[in-house]
């Protein structure tokens, strides 16, 4: 079934990703009409958030911002589908980086790092950062489930140099890559909710309380990286400026969690400025209701 599946869905994928920018951009704004208007495509889910999220606005206003954010949703999907076609050439002009000398810092250090991101405005074009780095660039991503795309997706994310590999095998590629000295830079997006069972830390997001990845800030630790945050703005349509930072050298002698709050307060400043271009189709607070009774602020769950 995967297979049929690929084999009808795919040609057409490659024919939308030949198109220029603007009938991607035309049929973007069509897909926004039916998406919006006609099939309400989690409508309420976004506005819930939205609400959650600024509770000092009134409804009039989240609304504004569900319709923004709804263009760009669909602007998003386009570019990932152009993505399969797109050139370097054509994808250096679009995804620009302002401060990669950022790298050379952490090259001349001779060690690794990992970069920290998060769902917001156009994370997927993070594909020609090789380019900018001497450092092995390996990118985690979530595996799909149908296998046949799962192979294009790594294949064409990987085009430009950089090492796509599932989630679930960073922690195997880290110790492979330092086995064999390979100096990389390891792209973590670290805003998603965690599943319970695995949650070791609770903080504020957004105002609200919820289970945090501590992921990158653990194995940063563990390895002594360092540790580099991506901001992405959005500059026009299909046109993006990524800032680099550098917020921990050497994270071993930093206390717990320090990293991560300050990660989740650079995401949550850019979100509050521009709300429209986070990625809020997901239930972002599912897990409101569940903070251990012992919650304060910050919350260390031991296992």
């Amino acid at each position: 079934m995967h297979r049929i599946v690929f084999l009808l869905t795919y040609p057409i994928i490659w024919l939308f990703s030949i198109l220029p920018f603007w009938v991607l951009h035309f049929l973007s704004d069509c897909i926004y009409v039916l998406l919006f208007y006609v099939f309400n495509y989690r409508k309420e889910v976004v506005l819930n958030n939205l609400k959650i999220s600024f509770p000092e606005k009134d409804l009039k206003e989240l609304k504004k911002i569900r319709k923004k954010f709804y263009h760009h949703f669909v602007d998003i999907f386009i570019e990932m589908i152009k993505s399969f076609t797109i050139s370097e050439e054509e994808i250096n002009k679009r995804y620009k980086y302002k401060n990669s000398d950022v790298f050379r810092k952490i090259e001349a250090l001779d060690k690794s790092a990992i970069l920290m991101g998060s769902h917001y405005a156009n994370w997927e074009w993070i594909i020609n950062i090789q380019s900018m780095t001497s450092l092995n660039c390996v990118g985690a991503y979530a595996k799909l489930s149908n296998p046949y795309y799962d192979k294009l997706i790594k294949k064409n994310r990987s085009r430009f140099g950089s090492d796509f590999i599932p989630t679930a095998i960073t922690i195997k590629k880290i110790i492979e890559n330092k086995q064999n000295n390979i100096n990389s830079l390891y792209g973590l997006l670290s805003d998603q909710s965690p599943r319970i069972r695995k949650t070791h830390y609770w903080a504020p997001f957004l105002g609200v309380t919820v289970p945090i990845h501590t992921g990158a800030e653990m194995l940063a630790k563990k390895h002594d990286f360092s540790i580099i945050y991506m901001t992405v703005n959005k500059v026009k349509r299909s046109h993006y400026e990524i800032d680099f930072e550098l917020l921990a050298e050497s994270p071993k002698g930093t206390p717990d969690y320090e990293i991560t709050d300050l990660f989740l307060e650079k995401v949550e400043k850019q979100i509050r400025e521009t709300p429209e271009y986070y990625f809020w189709t997901h239930k972002r607070f599912k897990h409101m209701d569940k903070v251990p009774k012992e919650s304060t602020k910050k919350i260390l769950v031991k296992h």
